[in-house]
């Protein structure tokens, strides 16, 4: 690392778990992703990924409802709301860096994230579900039952080597590969969590004091689980704000990760996450 780069290391706050009407499940089907951005911006977020089940859907109109804002300026045909829409989205662009992403639902109902760069088209992120085997008629579903798919391993390896962040989605909770009380066996679990390809645990008691946190037991000091993982939290939003009658209910930047980066770039990113474990 360059002198200049030490010099301009800054802490940056991101949330790579955030879903947007495009999943199935999402709660508030009017929600905008002007209004997930704007949301972003309130939170001090630095870095999101949209992540919407089994599709890149969401992601995927933001960037046609941009496209189409711009096609209307060439023409000089913007209306005073649709200049205003694409005036907000420059302004978010220069804030905040929005990543593509998916979370998987892989055999067993295992969830895994990938997380890839903003350069990555629409094309080759749906390539890369369709190599997970997400069947193609419900590439744009947002579902998270897909039937038979790709396995926990299989996953991992087809997104790190497609250039993506490979995450265990909510790994100590349901449908993570290191949630209590599932009985898969010790050796599946071991390479669940210790697979090289697997950049990062997403845990939901990363700001646990208690001994017994996930983050604490995958800290490389056990025989078992010699690799140390790195542990970030999400928010897993499938709204726009906390629900107000259910405060685990959360909503964008409810959970966010402080990561230590010389620029907000997803290579700095993705840098990060290899090279802090091992």
């Amino acid at each position: 690392m360059t002198h200049t780069k030490k010099k301009n290391m800054q802490w940056r706050r991101m949330d790579l778990h955030i879903h947007t009407p495009a999943s199935a499940c999402y709660q508030q089907p009017d929600v905008t992703f002007l209004d997930i951005l704007l949301r972003a911006e309130a939170r001090g977020l630095d870095i999101v990924a949209f992540t919407d089940h089994n599709t890149v859907a969401g992601y995927a109109a933001m960037r046609r409802e941009i496209e189409q804002l711009l096609f209307l300026e060439r023409l000089e045909r913007l209306r005073p709301a649709e200049r205003e829409q694409l005036q907000e989205y420059r302004r978010l662009a220069e804030k905040i860096l929005v990543l593509p992403g998916f979370e998987f639902t892989a055999t067993l109902g295992f969830h895994v994230l990938g997380i890839f760069s903003e350069r990555t088209s629409i094309r080759e992120l749906e390539h890369i579900l369709l190599d997970l085997r997400i069947p193609p008629d419900k590439l744009d579903l947002g579902s998270s039952e897909v039937g038979a798919t790709a396995d926990v391993l299989q996953a991992y390896r087809l997104i790190a080597d497609a250039g993506g962040i490979t995450i265990a989605a909510h790994a100590n909770s349901t449908h993570g590969v290191a949630m209590q009380d599932f009985d898969f066996g010790g050796q599946t679990k071991i390479s669940y969590t210790q697979d090289p390809h697997l950049m990062a645990l997403e845990v939901t008691d990363l700001e646990s004091k208690r001994r017994r946190s996930t983050a604490a037991f995958f800290n490389g000091s056990k025989p078992e689980y010699p690799r140390r993982m790195h542990c970030i939290q999400g928010s897993d939003a499938h709204r726009l704000t906390r629900d107000p009658e259910d405060p685990t209910n959360l909503g964008v930047g409810d959970r966010v990760t402080e990561v230590l980066l010389p620029e907000v770039t997803f290579e700095a990113l993705r840098s990060l996450l290899q090279h802090l474990t091992g």
